[in-house]
């Protein structure tokens, strides 16, 4: 006696293309936040106005998150000058201070 076996399959690829897409999405805006949150930390402080300018910015279609200011003088304190101005270098921290994290992190959004 033989037994018929019916197998039916569904093609779920697009919505896993669009789930995963969604969870990197929010890892970007989460490591952006604390990348921008890190840069502030140590951003130099005058008036306070370059701290409270640091922000992120998700491009979806890039899948890229930018960390940055629109402080006309951010550039001269993040890179110095020739005039004797020092780089800070607070943006670039901010982003690579935590990479271990991040990777850690993206691991735990993929997982759900």
């Amino acid at each position: 006696m033989s037994k018929v076996i019916s197998v039916n399959m569904t093609d779920n690829s697009e919505q896993f293309k669009a789930a995963a897409k969604e969870q990197i999405n929010a890892w970007l805006e989460a490591i952006g936040e604390d990348a921008a949150g890190t840069a502030a930390d140590f951003a130099p402080v005058d008036t306070g106005r370059l701290k409270g300018s640091i922000s992120s910015a998700v491009i979806e279609e890039e899948q890229a998150v930018y960390i940055g200011t629109n402080v006309e003088y951010a550039p001269y304190q993040e890179f110095g000058t020739s005039k004797g101005v020092v780089g800070k270098h607070f943006i670039q921290f901010g982003c690579t201070a935590h990479q271990t994290e991040y990777k850690a992190l993206l691991e735990e959004y993929l997982k759900d």
